[in-house]
């Protein structure tokens, strides 16, 4: 072999190592179900169900996260679903739900097909008082155990708040330790705990069985630890702190490869306050239809 061959053979494998280890590095894992949270496009759904169903399926979407029925019946969510070939594994239900009318809320989850109600948010009066964490806890444990034994997993889901210092220490965590392990699980909105400077693959290292779900959605290269109240954030919104996923700073690969070994799920894609709906819906679906990890 003369030295031109030699070292274009020599090129050639060094080329093919080197693809091979970026596809190594890459992974071959992908998601095996995406899907959505309607609240991304709760100004179509106020106008016709039906036809943002039908959009968000077109996209590609296998799964739904509902915010609301918007004055249909169990019965017709579960038609219009089954038409566009759409399962909602999920819907967010608030809080002043979990008492009295939860039973309600779990007759109408089994009509529809959700294994897993989640709660979106504590009202700031409850979390300003003096035991609103606990009281929070308490009523979470209360309807984690009726959903139990009505075959439906209850679930939290974060905004920063929980990440902000106060006289128990990280509300988030108080909620970890104070709601049973098996009754209560979370749903980690990633935007929300990065932008407070949360670790979700630290949290779920520390409480491997605790996770059920995640919020998908991209956040602004070096924005983070940021104490402001979600309603508070419009100005950031617009300035392009909340991005269409795979367009800003988080790691998706790397979560999703950690939430994969611990057999998270669920991933539902969202935006807050997206310039075209659709259009973010489906350049987020896009990238998570291509990333593998």
């Amino acid at each position: 072999m003369n030295r031109r061959i030699f070292l274009g053979t020599m090129a050639t494998m060094t080329a093919a190592l080197a693809a091979a280890g970026r596809a190594a590095a890459a992974g071959t894992h992908q998601l095996e179900r995406i899907g959505v949270q309607l609240y991304t496009v709760r100004d179509a759904m106020k106008a016709d169900v039906a036809k943002t169903l039908a959009r968000v399926a077109q996209i590609g979407y296998n799964d739904v996260e509902f915010a609301g029925y918007f004055d249909h019946t169990p019965s017709q969510i579960r038609a219009l679903l089954d038409q566009n070939h759409l399962q909602a594994p999920s819907a967010h239900v608030e809080y002043t739900a979990l008492g009295n009318v939860w039973p309600k809320q779990l007759d109408a989850a089994h009509t529809i097909g959700h294994k897993l109600l989640v709660c979106p948010w504590i009202p700031e009066d409850v979390r300003n008082s003096p035991d609103g964490w606990q009281r929070a806890a308490d009523l979470f444990n209360q309807a984690g155990e009726a959903s139990q034994k009505a075959g439906i997993q209850f679930a939290y889901h974060n905004h920063n708040f929980e990440f902000k210092p106060a006289s128990i220490g990280l509300p988030y965590d108080f909620l970890l330790r104070h709601t049973d392990a098996s009754a209560v699980k979370f749903e980690a909105d990633l935007f929300w705990m990065i932008l407070a400077g949360g670790d979700p693959i630290a949290y779920m290292e520390k409480y491997p069985t605790r996770f059920a779900a995640f919020h998908v959605k991209d956040l602004l290269k070096g924005y983070a630890k940021k104490e402001v109240e979600p309603g508070d954030l419009a100005e950031a919104h617009i300035k392009g702190v909340m991005l269409e996923v795979g367009s800003g700073g988080i790691d998706f690969a790397k979560i999703l490869e950690v939430a994969r070994q611990q057999g998270v799920k669920y991933y539902f894609v969202e935006h807050d306050h997206p310039t075209s709906a659709f259009d973010s819906i489906a350049r987020s679906y896009r990238y998570l239809h291509d990333l593998r990890f």
